[in-house]
């Protein structure tokens, strides 16, 4: 019986890896490179990376081989790190969920009707009644205060404020600039530098040497940084053509520690190098993206799913508390069609915590297509990144992954998920974990 087991085991195993491996490739759908770790009940029980890191001249010959210290920019699962530290916060009664926003960073944002005070909750929700606009991360000689400014060439004749119809702490939003925000009030109530807060106080508890420029990783940190690649020249796409690295691709010259690239991933125009040494704190850590910039490796994001697994408990070290994590996984707001409340992001997003939200089972943005399986956690999407980390819903069990490329476009006819509204790539990745977990 017991050999009948383990054979089952093995045969879910060969299942998985030859789904995860099938993904790789340089043309239509398949990706540069990825890396998978599986938790059950609350324990490790698969791992496994293939493909490439880092292509010389976008070719796979001579590529450098994804291991699990490879460390890529994980887009927006960098929001949850930054809940993360909102939510010690309020743990240690230095920052409520209620807190007003405005009053706390001394903004004066022009209303257009909106009633009550922008809250804490309300960023970590997308419902604050703030928008991107066209950029959302700001040189550091500038101030958030600018994004609300008619004087200022970051106001963009308003466009970081929601139309009237789109009501505060009702309608529901996905805009980056809510963890911008987020960031910098994170410096003025702490008075430490957003990167190096999350390195003091959330990364180092996790065992984490992620960090949000390429210039504070140790040596061998920034040998471990990989690429992130597309087949795009910045003007057209060419699947048939090099990988082209969009960001992180450093030539193996480490940048200085107070350098770093000021990031609006969808307008690369505006992208720049810039000295932080002279920043001050708690005006714009929109230069840190605190909402997407982390840049942390497969084996690092393990550790946060352990945490999470074991109700905020790492290596015996308490950083988050059992009734956080609740409040993160309990929708703040969700969708009803009715009502018309909110965007679903194209339908991948019916429901929002605080940092986290869920994939429902029966929704549009279903993980499984042939269980019903709701996860909680985050994806990231940027530069051709796609990665997430989720628990389910109901047990200990978790997963992670994150994919460093595409070759053709999200949007296109075949990045169209089949069974849901997520991209192919997601489903593809997400089915075969749920598979492996649950048949």
């Amino acid at each position: 019986m017991k050999y009948k087991v383990m054979t089952m085991i093995l045969q879910k195993e060969k299942r998985l890896t030859a789904a995860l491996d099938a993904m790789i490739g340089d043309e239509g759908t398949k990706v540069p490179g990825l890396g998978v770790i599986v938790y059950r009940e609350g324990a490790p029980v698969y791992r496994h990376v293939a493909g490439a890191s880092y292509m010389p001249e976008g070719k796979r010959n001579a590529a450098s081989a994804i291991t699990e210290k490879t460390r890529f920019r994980v887009a927006s699962v960098s929001k949850m790190f930054t809940a993360f530290a909102i939510m010690q916060l309020v743990e240690q009664h230095r920052l409520s969920l209620d807190s007003d926003v405005c009053r706390l960073l001394d903004l004066s944002i022009p209303t257009k009707t909106q009633d009550g005070p922008i809250t804490v909750a309300m960023l970590l929700s997308h419902t604050s009644s703030l928008r991107d606009g066209t950029l959302y991360a700001i040189p550091p000689t500038s101030s958030v205060r600018d994004f609300f400014d008619p004087s200022s060439p970051y106001y963009e004749e308003g466009a970081h404020i929601a139309p009237e119809e789109e009501k505060r702490g009702v309608y529901f939003h996905y805009d980056n600039i809510n963890y911008g925000l987020l960031g910098t009030l994170i410096e003025v109530i702490t008075g430490e530098r957003f990167d190096q807060y999350q390195r003091n106080h959330i990364l180092r508890d996790l065992d984490i040497e992620g960090a949000y420029s390429a210039g504070s990783l140790s040596p061998e940190g920034f040998r471990n940084l990989g690429c992130i690649y597309q087949k795009y020249d910045g003007t057209k796409w060419d699947e048939r053509g090099p990988w082209i690295a969009q960001i992180d691709d450093y030539k193996g010259v480490q940048p200085e520690p107070n350098q770093l690239i000021v990031e609006n991933p969808d307008h690369r125009y505006a992208d720049a190098v810039y000295d932080v040494t002279d920043y001050v704190i708690g005006t714009n850590s929109t230069i840190f993206s605190p909402q997407g910039g982390l840049r942390i490796s497969y084996e690092e994001l393990g550790h946060v799913l352990d945490m999470l697994l074991h109700d905020g408990i790492y290596k015996g070290i308490q950083v988050l508390s059992k009734e956080s994590l609740r409040a993160m996984m309990t929708p703040y707001w969700r969708y009803d069609a009715e009502q018309n409340n909110g965007s679903t992001y194209g339908g991948t997003i019916e429901a929002y915590g605080l940092g986290m939200y869920p994939l429902i089972g029966t929704g549009t943005s279903r993980p499984c297509r042939r269980h019903n399986i709701t996860l909680w956690g985050h994806t990231g999407e940027a530069y051709g990144l796609l990665s997430g980390l989720f628990v389910v819903a109901g047990r200990k069990d978790g997963f992670l992954y994150m994919m460093n490329g595409e070759a053709i476009p999200e949007g296109s006819e075949a990045s169209r998920g089949q069974f849901s509204n997520n991209y192919i790539w997601e489903e593809r990745i997400l089915d075969a974990i749920c598979s492996y977990l649950y048949e």
